[in-house]
Parts: structure tokens; sequence; C-alpha cells
């Protein structure tokens, strides 16, 4: 009996990918011995994603999709996804086609060779921004030096997992769950595989610096209170610092030395200022996820979906 593969796929404003995506998938699985499914996650697009993949669906027994109510993100489309996905092992890629469905045969063979988690690495893409570039590294670099883990440079959200890995993801709550990280953080038998990313066949990409900043800071403090651990250590330095300057205003007061300079004690002031509401923000940000998890709501809404035999 043929091994089914489930593949999750969140679509945010993709209309024009859907087919070509689904497609593509069609063509890759015709050539290899496994049975596939498709579960493609509207996370609340604007633009009439949810018409084409209803549009795909109808020519289809084995495309499903599930609707949100509102756009929750691309790591809760992917969760839900996953929450779904009943396959022997499940894939989750991009909709964009720069995750090439061509890669699956050799992800499906290591699975087979007994890793339970294949996982993909982007080869640095020449032909992205030199700032593109440098924020994506300063992004490995930063959660790597801050958090407990260690992610590889280029780690992509594709990758492959076996039904028990996904078994164990399925209890996790998280209401801002970071997928990479989690997948390092779980261990079993894992196996990279790089690859070069293809151009996307349409639209943009969603990951701004922004939003890249933003994920690393929440990579950081997912994973890691070693953020706090800097603070406090800033926090002895600084005080340490301070205790210098204390013979200085002695020697100054003796030989009744005028202590001059606004401008640098104004200085200091602001830098200290400045430091104090960084300590405070990297509290409240630990603080804050406490806050959003003890109200305990639901991680993701689904509007509409076609699954029923799940």
């Amino acid at each position: 009996m043929k091994k089914l593969v489930s593949i999750v796929i969140p679509a945010y404003n993709e209309a024009d990918n859907i087919f070509v995506i689904c497609e593509s998938l069609k063509k890759v699985f015709a050539e290899i011995n496994f049975n596939y499914e498709v579960i493609l996650v509207d996370d609340g697009s604007s633009d009439h994603t949810l018409k084409k993949i209803q549009d795909y669906v109808a020519t289809a027994e084995n495309i499903f999709f599930l609707e949100f109510s509102r756009n929750f993100g691309h790591q809760l489309a992917v969760k839900a996804g996953m929450d779904h996905a009943f396959g022997d092992c499940v894939i989750s890629m991009d909709c964009d086609m720069q995750h090439p469905p061509t890669l699956i045969p050799e992800m499906l063979k290591k699975w087979e060779d007994g890793y339970e988690v294949v996982y993909t690495i982007r080869e640095e893409d020449k032909s992205l921004s030199k700032g593109k570039r440098s924020s994506s590294n300063l992004f490995y670099k930063t959660l790597n030096l801050l958090s407990d883990i260690e992610l590889e440079p280029g780690a992509a959200d594709f990758r492959l997992l076996d039904q028990k890995v996904v078994n164990v993801f399925r209890n996790f709550h998280e209401n801002e769950p970071f997928l990479r990280g989690l997948v390092k953080w779980l261990g079993f038998k894992q196996h990279a595989i790089k690859y070069n990313p293809a151009a996307r066949f349409s639209g943009k990409s969603k990951y701004t610096i922004k939003k890249m900043f933003r994920l690393a800071l929440h990579g950081v403090t997912s994973f890691s209170i070693k953020p706090l651990y800097s603070a406090v250590y800033l926090g002895f330095i600084f005080s340490f610092a301070s205790v210098l300057y204390v013979p200085y205003v002695i020697y100054a007061f003796v030989n009744h030395v005028e202590v001059s300079g606004w401008a640098s004690m104004l200085m200091t002031i602001v830098f200290f200022g400045g430091l104090q509401l960084i300590i405070l923000g990297i509290i409240g940000i630990y603080v804050g996820k406490m806050f959003m998890q003890t109200k305990n709501r639901p991680n993701y809404i689904i509007r509409s979906t076609n699954i029923q035999h799940h």
C-alpha cells in the first residue's frame, strides 16, 4: 500500500500561484510511488485566493482547504495545516514556488532512510539586495547568540516531518509558535538538504525587514531568557562604571574645581534612561507573552473547510 504524504501550504494573497503550485505537485507525484494530499490554508487573504483554491478543489479529490476568519500569520497557518494533516509524513512549503516541488522526492528518500525530520537550508540568493541578505544573516546570528537553539543560516519553512513528530506538534498551543526553532528543539533524527531558491512565480515577498526583525525578537524570546540575564549584566556593568566617577567628584570637591558640563550630564541621563526603557521593554515582552498565553484563546479560527474525512 502506498504511503500518504500530506502537503501543507499557507496562502496569503497568492491567487495567481494556487494553480501553478498544485499542478507542479501533481507532476512530481506522478513520477514517484506515493499517494498525496494538499491542504491549502487561506490566511485571511484580501484577494481572490480562496476563490482560486475552491475552483481547484472542485477539480481534484485530494485537495483540501482551511479558510481562516482573518489573517493569523504564516506560522499559525502552517500549524493549522499540520493539525489537520494525517498522512504518514507532512511536508510544509510556501505557495510562491520558491520552495521547489522537485526537491520533494529527495526529501522522501531521506525520510524512508529513517530520518524523522528532513529540513531544508536555502543557499544564499545572489539576486537579492545586499540589505536583504545582510538582514537575513543578522537574523540568524542574533537568534543563535541570544537563544538556546542553533539554527543554520538559510533554514527554511520547507520541511518534512514524520507523523510521530506532527503528533507532538499538535500538543503545542503557543499563541505565537516559532516553528523553525520548535523543530530544532524537538530533536528526533534530523537531516538537512541544501537548495537554491527558485524565483517567485507571482506576487512579492511578505517578509519585510520589519517582519524579519519581529520574527527574530519573537524567536529569541520564545526559546531563551538570555535577554533577561543580559539586562541584569548591563545593570551591573553600568553601576560599576558609575562608581569609577566617584573619585573625580571627591577630587573636584576637595580642590574646589567646578564640576562643569551640563551637556555630558544630560547625555548620561538620556543614555541611562534609554537603557532602562530597553530593559523594561525586554521584561515587558516576556510578561506580555505570559499574559496572552494565560488567556487561552484559540490560536486560530477556521471560517470554512472541506475537510471531513479527518
